[in-house]
Order: C-alpha cells, then structure tokens, then sequence
C-alpha cells in the first residue's frame, strides 16, 4: 500500500508516502506559511505518489465532528490566514482517496498505539511540549473525541512557589501552555530552552508544570502508558525530574506497580521518537481506507 501523511503544524508542515507497516519511504518538509502558499506545496508534493488514501494530523483547533458544516476546518487559531480554513475540503477537491483527520497530537498518540510505545495496549496519552502544548487520548482502543477533541494545553495548573511569571497564553494567561510551552521558557528566561544548561532552575520549574498535567491525566483518565514528545522534551534531564515530581503528587494513593515501582517504563518518550506524528497522520491515513472499504 501507498499511503500519504501530513503533519500539518503550526510551525512547519510534514508530508510523507509509506506502507501499511508504519515504514515511511519518503517526505518533505517546509514552513507553514499563509495558506494560499502552503496548501499548493503539499497538493504538488502528492500529485505524483499515487497515495491509496491520505492521513492529516493538524494543528488546531480543528473541527472533527463528521456531522458539522465546519467538519475539517482549522477553527479559532490565531495563526494568520488559517482561521476557519476548509483544510480537509481543499485536499478533498484535489485527491479523491479516503482522507484521514485529526489533531496532530491524537495522530501522535495513535501512531504510539499502532507502531510505538504504546503497541498492544487500549489506552495512552500523549503530550506534546513545543511552540504549544497538546494532549492526545487513546481510551478504550480508539481515540478520544467529545463535544470538540482534547485540549489539555488549556487546562489550568497550579503555580510553582518560585514562579511569578505571568503567563502568556493570549486566552487564560497562566494555564499549562501559557507556563510551560517553549515560548514561555524563553519568556521567563531570556533565553530558549537548548541555550539552557541541564541544571539550570528553568528545568525544575517546567517538569513541575509537565507533572501537574501528567497528575491530573493518571486520576482523571488511568492510561495505561504516558508519553511525552515535542522539541522541550528533547531535554532528556526532564523526563527523571517529571517522574520524581508525578510520584510526589501522587504520594502513594495509585495502587499500580506502573506508578509505584515502574515509573520509568511508564512515563516514557515517544517509541517513534521525532517521527511519532507523521506515523500517526499514517495511521489516520490507513484508517480512513480500512473504513471506506468495509
């Protein structure tokens, strides 16, 4: 099989052909810019592939429910020219395959399910900590939609009592994302999180913030496997820090070997490390033609 797949982020879109064994032949990647010069690189770059089906994981807010005139769209992000933007609909007029569509952090969590650290299992969550903070859900062996899709990032966190920094989501200040994204690192610092040396202050404060959203994920929602992605992670000294704070909170009340003694294989970094969301736009793609043909 030929399946395409397309990480559309907010910073840069990702498109790929691969098989239906999760193996990626070949991609290309370039900023995501104005729609009008966006959209016509990834239609050239699939003209030619001869891809079965393709699979979108985009950034979002995204419309996901199949029932609404706006199914498809890119909603309320502030990212120029992107607003209520019929991304699916454009792809649709130029390829007549099944397509694939959700957010780019659920097509993350489900590529973990199909080819990644979370094979074999009915549950996960993934969070992603870049430019902006995700959360993608995986309960019960399909991923997780509602009256919109997930919005982790969002979630409100309590402060850590050293931190005064105001926050900078432009809609809820001082939630997850508005303390812990990227762009809040190099706020409150002066300086982006790989300028940052391994011991500095900045790393205990960002895995409290990650440990409070990873808290609240274990007695909200009990996944069965925890992973955390994105360009912030890349700081490996986070992941120990993360784990020793979720412990604190939890303070023993989880009766599970995987909180109590296991924590290390629990909390884990994504088993397709950088390429986790475009294997999980490829399985959004496979999806889509396994549905269309039954």
């Amino acid at each position: 099989m030929r399946i395409g797949a397309i990480e559309a982020g907010g910073t840069k879109f990702i498109c790929g052909i691969g098989d239906e064994h999760g193996r990626i032949e070949d991609q290309i990647s370039f900023p995501t810019s104005h729609p009008d010069q966006t959209m016509p690189q990834v239609i050239e770059y699939f003209r030619d592939k001869g891809a079965e089906a393709i699979g979108i994981g985009s950034f979002g807010p995204i419309d996901i429910r199949p029932d609404s005139p706006t199914y498809g769209y890119v909603t309320t992000t502030p990212k120029p020219g992107w607003a209520n933007y019929d991304l699916l609909g454009t792809l649709k007029q130029a390829f007549p395959v099944p397509l694939g569509w959700d957010t780019d952090v659920n097509a993350a969590a489900y590529g973990e399910v199909k080819w990644g650290a979370a094979q074999g299992l009915s549950s996960c969550l993934y969070i992603t900590v870049g430019t902006g903070i995700g959360v993608g859900v995986y309960a019960g062996g399909q991923l997780v939609h509602g009256l919109v899709h997930p919005e982790g990032g969002h979630v409100p966190t309590r402060r850590h009592p050293e931190d005064h920094y105001p926050g900078r989501c432009p809609y809820h200040g001082d939630c997850l994302e508005g303390m812990a994204a990227g762009p809040a690192i190099e706020a409150r610092w002066g300086a982006k999180g790989p300028e940052l040396p391994a011991g500095h202050k900045a790393w205990e404060i960002e895995a409290f913030y990650i440990a409070e959203s990873v808290t609240q994920a274990v007695l909200l929602l009990s996944p069965e496997k925890i992973i955390l992605g994105g360009g912030v992670m890349q700081q490996s000294q986070l992941f120990p820090l993360v784990r020793e704070a979720v412990s604190r909170n939890l303070n023993g009340y989880v009766s599970a070997d995987a909180i109590l003694t296991q924590m290390e294989e629990y909390i884990v970094a994504p088993g397709l490390g950088q390429q986790a969301g475009l294997c999980g736009a490829l399985a959004l793609g496979l999806a889509a033609m396994d549905k269309n043909l039954k």
